[in-house]
């Protein structure tokens, strides 16, 4: 079937009249009549007959016309989604972010995706806890997160795009605190504080740094409510907090000494989706994001 000659025949089925059909059409009675006939012939059935006022719908006619207009419909549709696709105009990306993880460069990201995709709308969400993005993620309220890995969920797929050193904040009366940086054998037996924000054993023990580099365990500390909290537990001197080296701009208390370590793995943000996210915009967010952090696939 010629998508044409479906056209063609659905406008005589509205005018119920070739004289009318051909002129709206814009072609001469004869293509017009032509085209029917084709179509006839690819159907194996009569679709009309000629009467002295203008056309009828035979069964077969009106049957065409029922499942027909749904076929030029959709085919509207997919020729309009595929356009925009060749132009960028891809719609909306809803990205979720925690502001201590993300704040030095989510807007400057969404800034760029919006200007290489035309027509393209970011929307920001901020929430307090990665426990909160997952849950945006899975009930299909964002596109992608921002997240710190490994996330050890198998519902996700994710693409590292910032690479950090990790730190430990100290209380400032903490032996250490006097030091330039410090080994994890230096803080051998310091409780981690562990706050209530990881998503699955994979990640808590990524951020412990569990096990130690001579396969002891870390000590594991109080465990608190919110990150703000890990500040004022270590303040008091209730133990360390190993955290990606960001944070401690993000949250610079007086009270706490922060100190690079410089031994333990780096810490590694990664863009973080679901299967339902759309591919072509999570591939150029990743780009964008690694253009903006200067992280490169060699890391």
């Amino acid at each position: 079937m010629d998508i044409r000659q479906l056209q063609a025949f659905l406008m005589v089925a509205q005018e119920l009249n070739i004289t009318r059909a051909s002129a709206r059409l814009h072609i001469s009675q004869q293509t017009l009549s032509t085209q029917i006939q084709q179509l006839e012939r690819a159907m194996g059935a009569t679709l009309l007959v000629r009467t002295s006022r203008g056309v009828l719908l035979t069964p077969a006619g009106c049957e065409l016309e029922r499942g027909g207009t749904a076929v030029v419909s959709d085919l509207a549709e997919l020729t309009e989604r595929v356009r925009a696709a060749d132009r960028g105009r891809l719609g909306r990306l809803r990205l979720a972010c925690c502001p201590y993880a993300t704040a030095l460069f989510a807007t400057e990201v969404a800034d760029a995706m919006e200007a290489a995709v035309p027509g393209l709308e970011v929307d920001l969400t901020s929430v307090s806890t990665p426990p909160e993005e997952l849950a945006l993620l899975l009930a299909g309220e964002a596109d992608a997160a921002f997240m710190w890995l490994p996330v050890g969920d198998a519902r996700l797929s994710h693409a590292s795009v910032r690479s950090d050193r990790r730190a430990v904040a100290l209380s400032p009366g903490h032996r250490l605190a006097d030091r330039e940086s410090v080994t994890l054998a230096d803080l051998a037996g310091e409780p981690v504080i562990r706050p209530d924000i990881f998503l699955s054993e994979e990640n808590l023990c990524h951020w412990l740094a569990d096990p130690r580099p001579d396969g002891t365990p870390a000590p594991r500390g109080p465990a608190v409510r919110k990150v703000e909290d890990c500040l004022m537990t270590v303040a008091r001197g209730k133990g360390i907090w190993l955290a990606p080296e960001p944070l401690s701009h993000w949250v610079p208390v007086t009270n706490v000494r922060w100190l690079p370590v410089s031994d333990a793995d780096p810490s590694e943000l990664g863009l973080v989706w679901t299967d339902r996210a759309p591919e072509q915009l999570i591939a150029r967010m990743i780009a964008e994001v690694r253009t903006v952090t200067g992280w490169t696939e060699s890391r």
